[in-house]
C-alpha cells in the first residue's frame, strides 16, 4: 500500500514540495472529495509542525490519511481482516452477508466489488481487498442508504395513469414570487431535469397572434409560448422517458395548438398519440406510457369529433365553451380577480345548485380548436363533489382542487376522497394567498392518493425536499406506483384509520458519525456544533421526529453513536428525512444539509447518507454514516 501511494503522488513532487493549491489539485486527481474549509484546517495543522506554507510527500500522506482513513471504517475493516491489512474475498463476502444483510450475495458479488474498488494492482490480482479499496467501497453509491434497485424503473408501468403519483409543478414558469417575479425558461428546464412530469404553462393572448406565458392579471414578466415549447421539446425526455403532461390553462384565443404542433418533436408525439387512439380508444389504460405528451386542458366536443377534425385543416379556429363558475377562495389566481383562471365545461347549469352558498355566474370562454383537439387522455373537468364525479365523470377527465378545499375534504370525507382518486386523476395546487410562492405539505394529499400534488419547484424547504425524495424512487422517472390500498376501488383505507392495511415496520437507525459537514456560517474556520434530526412523514400516527445530541465544535468528523427506533404502521406511504443543523443557540439552529427518501427505499447495514444543500444540490464531500436495520 505504501509503494502504491508513493507511485501515485511522486510525479506531483518532482519539482519539490507543494503548496495548498497543489494539494487540492492532487486530491482532485485522486478523486477524493473534500471541503475546502476542512482541507485548509488539516493543511494548517500539518504545516504548523514546521515553518513555511509548503508540504512534503510525508506531509501530504498525513493530510490524505486525516481526510480519508476514517476510524469508523478501520474498525469494520479490522473486524473482518485476517491480519489487519488485507480482506480476502471470503471475508468480504462474510461482511456483505452479516453486516450489510445482502443475503443473496455470493463469491461473484465479492469479486465484482474487489475488481471495481481495489486500487492496488497486486492486491486486486490476489482477489483481496486493502483498506484503501474498502474505503472506496464504503464511500460508493453501492453503500448509499438509498436502495440501488430503486435507482432504476422497477415498478409496473402498464397501469392506468390514475394509479401513479406523478411529479407535478405549479406555475412552472415562475422562478420567484407569484406577483411581481420574473418568468423564466429556466423554470421549465430545471423542473424537467428534476424529473417533473406535469408542468403548468399559463397561456395568454400576446401581440401578433403569438401566445405568451405569465401569471395572468399580475405583474410577473412574460415569455413567448413558442420558446417554452422549444425548451420542453429539448428537455422533455432527457431525464425520464415517461409521459409528460403539460397543463395549459386557457386564457387566450390565439392558437397555441398550432405552435405546439409546429414544433417537430411535438408534432411526431401528438400524431403518434392520435394514431394510437384510433387503434384503441381505451383512455383508462395507456399501456405505452413512454415518450408521450398528454395535453391537460378543457375540451370542445367529443373524442369522435376530434378524430374527424384531425382530417381537416382548421388553423386558427376558435370555439366557445360556456361555464358556470363558483367563486372559490382557492382559485389558482393569486389575486381576487374578476375572471377565475380555470373555467371548465359542465354538464348542465342546474348542477351548480349543489353549491348554494357560493355566487355562480355563467361565462363564455374561448378556446383554440387546435389546442382543444390535442386534449385526449387528460381533459380538465371542474370539480363539483365526489358524488357528482362518481355519477357523471369519465375516466379520462381529471379535476384540479385548491389545497384549502382539498384539506377540508380530506378531513370530512377521506374515504370518499380516496374512492375518487382510485378512479380519477386529481391535481392539488397551492392556494392563491401564497404570494411568496410558499408550499404546503404534499404528504397529506399523497396519503389520500392524489396523483398530481403540484408544488412551487422554485421554493426550497421541507415540502420540496419531500417531493424530491419521493420521486427519487422508481428510477427518478417522475411516476411512482401508488400502494395497492390506494388503487383498489373497494378500499376501506383512510390515513386516520389504517385498520387491516397496517404492515408495521420496526426500524432501527444507529447514527454513527458525520464527515466533512458544512461549517457554520458563523465559523471563521471549519467549525460547527452539529446535531441530526430524524423525521418520519406519513399517515398521522407515523409522523414523528427524534433528535441526536449536539457535538461541540466539530464539523469535520463528529461522532454520535446513538440509536433511534421507530415503529411505522404504513411504511408504503412513509418518508424519512435526515436533517443536519448547527446549534447556534438554544433557540436558533442553522440548516447545514438534509437527505429525504421513501422508507421503502432504505438500504440495510452500514450506509452512507449523502446530504443536499437548501437548494437541493448534492454537497459533494459531506455525508452521515449510519447503521440501518428493520424487520
Amino acid at each position: 500500500s505504501h509503494t502504491w501511494f508513493w507511485n501515485l503522488i511522486q510525479n506531483d513532487f518532482k519539482t519539490g514540495n507543494i503548496d495548498f493549491e497543489g494539494c487540492m489539485r492532487l486530491l482532485e486527481k485522486m478523486q477524493i472529495p473534500f471541503d475546502e474549509d476542512h482541507l485548509k484546517h488539516i493543511f494548517k495543522k500539518t504545516i504548523d509542525k514546521h515553518t513555511g506554507d509548503i508540504i512534503s510527500m510525508d506531509d501530504f500522506r498525513a493530510i490524505y490519511r486525516a481526510l480519508v482513513h476514517r476510524p469508523e471504517f478501520e474498525e469494520l475493516f479490522k473486524a473482518y481482516s485476517t491480519d489487519g491489512k488485507i480482506l480476502p474475498d471470503g471475508q468480504l463476502l462474510k461482511f456483505l452477508v452479516k453486516e450489510q444483510f445482502q443475503t443473496e450475495a455470493n463469491e461473484t458479488t465479492a469479486l465484482e466489488i474487489i475488481m471495481k474498488y481495489e486500487p492496488i494492482d497486486e492486491v486486486r490480482t490476489k482477489k483481496m481487498m486493502s483498506f484503501e479499496g474498502f474505503i472506496r467501497y464504503m464511500n460508493s453509491e453501492e453503500c448509499s442508504i438509498f436502495k440501488s434497485q430503486h435507482r432504476r424503473i422497477y415498478q409496473d408501468m402498464n397501469q392506468p395513469l390514475c394509479d401513479y403519483f406523478i411529479s407535478s409543478s405549479h406555475n412552472t414558469y415562475l422562478i420567484a414570487d407569484q406577483l411581481m417575479g420574473p418568468s423564466h425558461l429556466w423554470g421549465y428546464t430545471s423542473a424537467l431535469l428534476k424529473g417533473c412530469r406535469c408542468l403548468e404553462i399559463d397561456c395568454w393572448d400576446g401581440n401578433n397572434n403569438e401566445p405568451i406565458v405569465y401569471h395572468g392579471h399580475t405583474l410577473t414578466s412574460r415569455i413567448p409560448f413558442r420558446s417554452v415549447i422549444h425548451v420542453i421539446d429539448k428537455y422533455a425526455f432527457m431525464i425520464s422517458h415517461h409521459s409528460l403532461v403539460p397543463d395549459i390553462p386557457a386564457g387566450f384565443t390565439s392558437p397555441p395548438g398550432d405552435v405546439l404542433v409546429e414544433s417537430e418533436g411535438m408534432k411526431c408525439l401528438v400524431q403518434q398519440l392520435v394514431d394510437e387512439l384510433r387503434k384503441h380508444q381505451d383512455a383508462r389504460r395507456d399501456k405505452a406510457l413512454k415518450f408521450k405528451v398528454l395535453i391537460k386542458n378543457k375540451k370542445v366536443g367529443t373524442l369522435e369529433q376530434t378524430m374527424l377534425r384531425m382530417e381537416e385543416e382548421y388553423h386558427g379556429e376558435v370555439e366557445e365553451l360556456s361555464d358556470s363558475d363558483s367563486e372559490d377562495e382557492d382559485s389558482d389566481d393569486t389575486l381576487p380577480l374578476p375572471v377565475p383562471r380555470s373555467p371548465t365545461k359542465r354538464r348542465g347549469e342546474r348542477k351548480s345548485s349543489l353549491l348554494p352558498q357560493k355566487k355562480t355566474k355563467v361565462r363564455k370562454t374561448k378556446i383554440a380548436l387546435a389546442l382543444s383537439d390535442l386534449v385526449i387522455y387528460t381533459k380538465s373537468q371542474k370539480f363539483v363533489s365526489f358524488d357528482h364525479s362518481l355519477q357523471h365523470q369519465q375516466c379520462f377527465e381529471n379535476n384540479s382542487i385548491g389545497e384549502s378545499h382539498a384539506r377540508k375534504l380530506l378531513r370530512s370525507s377521506a374515504r370518499e376522497f380516496i374512492s375518487h382518486t382510485t378512479r380519477f386523476i386529481t391535481r392539488i395546487y397551492p392556494k392563491g394567498t401564497r404570494m411568496s410562492s410558499s408550499n404546503y405539505n404534499p404528504q397529506e394529499f399523497w396519503n389520500v392518493g392524489c396523483q398530481m400534488v403540484a408544488l412551487n419547484f422554485q421554493t426550497p424547504g421541507t415540502q420540496m425536499e419531500l417531493q424530491d425524495g419521493k420521486f427519487l424512487d422508481n428510477g427518478g422517472c417522475g411516476y411512482v406506483l401508488k400502494p395497492e390500498f390506494l388503487r383498489d376501488r373497494n378500499t376501506t383505507f383512510t390515513p386516520r384509520n389504517v385498520g387491516g392495511y397496517s404492515k408495521p415496520m420496526s426500524l432501527s437507525i444507529r447514527l454513527i458519525s458525520g464527515h466533512q459537514l458544512p461549517p457554520s456560517s458563523m465559523s471563521k474556520t471549519n467549525k460547527a456544533d452539529p446535531k441530526v434530526q430524524i423525521e418520519i412523514y406519513g399517515v398521522p400516527e407515523d409522523q414523528t421526529k427524534k433528535k441526536s445530541s449536539v457535538i461541540k465544535s466539530n464539523a469535520l468528523c463528529p461522532k454520535w453513536n446513538e440509536t433511534f427506533s421507530f415503529t411505522i404502521q404504513v411504511p408504503e406511504l412513509a418518508m424519512i428525512r435526515f436533517c443536519v443543523e448547527d446549534e447556534v443557540s438554544l433557540a436558533n439552529n442553522e440548516f447545514l444539509g438534509q437527505y429525504t427518501l421513501p422508507v421503502m427505499s432504505l438500504n440495510t447495514g452500514y450506509r452512507k447518507i449523502p446530504l443536499m444543500s437548501k437548494e437541493g444540490i448534492k454537497l459533494e464531500s459531506a455525508s452521515l454514516f449510519a447503521h440501518v436495520w428493520y424487520y
